[in-house]
């Protein structure tokens, strides 16, 4: 069968899935976690608790802040030790609730068991509701609300649900364990977002270097036998993942500058945001759970996980789990190698969007940079059609015009410019902080309007 991709740009890095033959496996709880109540995209959540107050498993313990906000439950149960400003996995201090660790109560009305439910609810609010209730964001890497996505604004229509399940970024396996290991439940969890979409076509978009999670995801679509759900098989191109690439690569439609992807017709979940759904729509769970991936290519055969944990364990702790930090590690990253962010502050607590610890070792190492020798390579891996080094340049210049005239806003952060840059130019680096000086003008004047 044809394989899909997007039509602009990309590049194919070493996939260096170390751990994809691990299976998942379910960390002790610490002694304490902390929950931070800035753990998706929107408004800070605000408590609801107070310290010295008893806690169980799956309770709300902050309430959104906003429209595009999201419910914050405790991962276990305990007693609120502390609410105070606490540094991230960047340095930046923001709100969390610490809970010191008593058991492992449930509160009343969760679901844990094993059993598979198959039978959607026929009420689509309900479904919001639980969805809503249950806290889940994308956890794809933007965390945006899952309600609010899943709920397009008046004269917008859904054409298309597609599912990524592309995990296009090296070292990465916690979305290639699921697809093998919670397929059903997936499964499950794209036909309930089909049904509160309209019932639209739903695409599971898996790339062909997961032949594995491929068969197993078919198999399990003609087993449920929900209509209208299809699997399709990606090209191996990064960034196959990003969500204007997938909607090309399945749809043929391209979202505009400043658009949306339901201008074009497209709601993209992950996989991983799908399971969350089953969960939270068919047993009540709350989204205090995922699957990050430690790995990295200084680490050791037979050091490499994927773990079930927590929001609100110490990736500190974590790590020690796993058995420390190996001695040639140059840098610990949040996430994948091309889009992550390095960890400024290992003690930092797990979030619902946690993908990875990843070990880079010496030969990672940033080399010295050299002129621009204007080969253009960064415009051709370019996916969105950007020209990188004109935007660095301008960023340089200190023209915020000129960057907003040239899209700067547009970049995704995959970094295939400074990937694929042979004078080892930090062109990501520069035009990061374009767009955010660019998207800052853009707020400002929307505000105004």
């Amino acid at each position: 069968m044809a394989k899909l991709t997007f039509s602009i740009g990309g590049i194919h890095p070493a996939d260096s899935k170390l751990a994809r033959d691990c299976k998942i496996e379910t960390l002790p709880l610490p002694e304490k976690v902390y929950v931070s109540m800035f753990q998706h995209l929107g408004a800070q959540a605000k408590p609801i608790v107070a310290v010295g107050d008893s806690v169980k498993a799956g309770q709300i313990i902050a309430e959104p802040g906003g429209f595009i906000s999201a419910y914050v439950h405790s991962p276990v149960s305990g007693v609120v030790r502390s609410i105070a400003p606490r540094p991230d996995l960047a340095g930046f201090n923001c709100m969390h609730v610490e809970i010191e660790v008593q058991g492992d109560e449930w509160a009343e009305g969760i679901d844990l068991s094993p059993e598979l439910v198959t039978a959607i609810p026929e009420d689509r609010d309900f479904i919001l509701d639980r969805i809503k209730m249950c806290g889940v964001v994308g956890l794809g890497g933007a965390t945006f609300p899952t309600h609010v996505k899943l709920n397009p604004p008046p004269g917008k229509k859904a054409d298309c649900l597609i599912l990524n399940g592309a995990e296009c970024e090296p070292f990465l396996t916690s979305d290639f364990r699921i697809l093998l290991e919670r397929t059903d439940e997936i499964v499950v969890g794209a036909a309930i977002m089909q049904k509160v979409l309209g019932g639209c076509p739903c695409v599971i978009g898996i790339e062909e270097n997961k032949p594995e999670a491929i068969e197993a995801v078919r198999a399990s679509v003609g087993r449920l036998g929900y209509p209208g759900i299809r699997v399709e098989t990606l090209k191996k191109r990064y960034p196959q993942g990003g969500e204007k690439q997938l909607i090309d690569a399945v749809m043929h439609r391209q979202v505009r500058s400043g658009g949306l992807p339901i201008d074009v017709g497209a709601v993209v979940q992950n996989v991983a945001t799908s399971l969350a759904v089953y969960e939270a729509v068919q047993k009540n769970k709350p989204l205090v759970t995922n699957v990050l991936t430690v790995t990295g290519d200084c680490l050791p055969a037979g050091s490499m996980h994927n773990y079930l944990f927590r929001i609100g364990m110490p990736l500190s702790w974590i790590a020690a789990q796993a058995g420390g930090v190996p001695e040639g590690a140059v840098k610990i990253v949040s996430g994948g190698p091309m889009m992550g962010k390095a960890i400024a502050n290992f003690d930092a607590a797990t979030v619902k969007g946690s993908s990875s610890i990843l070990y880079l070792g010496e030969s990672t190492r940033r080399g010295a940079e050299s002129p621009c020798i204007r080969c253009g390579r960064c415009a051709d891996a370019c996916p969105m059609g950007l020209e990188p080094f004109l935007l660095k340049k301008l960023y340089k210049a200190g023209d915020a015009a000129a960057l907003e005239q040239n899209a700067a806003q547009d970049c995704i952060e995959c970094g295939c410019c400074q990937y694929s840059c042979p004078a080892r130019i930090p062109l990501l680096d520069n035009i990061r902080m374009a767009k955010a000086q660019v998207m800052g003008i853009i707020r400002a004047r929307n505000a105004k309007k």
